[in-house]
């Protein structure tokens, strides 16, 4: 993996994909960067993370045959990774809050944007945004975020962190493919809150129901009334 640091940037997925416009980049291109001053979430929402205190990189996949249909794959192989890679400086209670924010217990950890390039009817590469709160102390106004450091009590190196999750990224990235039935399997198994009643915002009203897992499409299934419903990104809302 070629990795490329610099001190500030807007928005890493932002930075790599003007530098693939530039130049022809190598597979598994990683931009990290100390500060990232307008970073993206899910949904058009803002990742707010202290500078020289937490990981903020992207990551360049190429593919050679995925199907845009199953695009979603590459979600749940990331937040699978990452999980593996927090396990190991033990961050207790993992578990991915669909569509992909990693958790410790009931605080988000770990945040994920993937942009898609789509030809025809296949993804040919994938820049892969992720952010870590690592050793930030505080996060005003945002009650369920939180810090590897505020977690387990315990400062971390930047660059050590790095290195075990881009290396477990590697791992799961290289070997995925369309027919690979292993890792939506583990992605639900995996999801925060499956199968214990929760409420959950739908078109404006609270409503109780349980995850059951997640759609091929990368839709939430969620049963209700026991009836089994799936929901879009844009369609449901968690309420913690």
């Amino acid at each position: 993996m070629i990795i490329i640091k610099v001190g500030a940037t807007d928005s890493t997925n932002l930075h790599l994909k003007r530098m693939l416009a530039e130049t022809e980049l190598e597979d598994l291109t990683v931009l990290v960067t100390d500060a990232q001053l307008k970073g993206r979430g899910q949904a058009g929402a803002q990742w707010i993370s202290e500078p020289g205190k937490n990981l903020t990189f992207s990551v360049l996949k190429y593919f050679d045959a995925l199907e845009a249909s199953r695009g979603f794959l590459i979600s749940q192989a990331v937040s699978l990774a990452l999980i593996d890679a927090f396990g190991r400086f033990g961050i207790p209670d993992l578990s991915i809050k669909w569509p992909n924010d990693i958790m410790s217990g009931h605080k988000k950890i770990c945040g994920i944007l993937i942009e898609n390039t789509i030809k025809g009817n296949s993804i040919v590469q994938a820049v892969i945004g992720i952010g870590i709160n690592i050793n930030q102390a505080s996060f005003s106004g945002l009650p369920h975020a939180a810090s590897f450091s505020q977690i387990t009590g315990t400062e971390y190196d930047l660059d050590s962190v790095l290195d075990v999750v881009l290396n477990s990224l590697r791992d799961g990235l290289v070997r995925l493919s369309d027919t690979d039935e292993e890792v939506p399997k583990m992605y639900d198994s995996n999801l925060f809150l499956k199968d214990r009643e929760a409420e959950f915002k739908v078109d404006g009203n609270l409503v109780k129901g349980v995850i059951r897992g997640v759609t091929q499409a990368g839709k939430l299934i969620l049963e209700i009334d026991g009836s089994q419903c799936s929901f879009g990104m844009k369609e449901i809302v968690f309420k913690l």
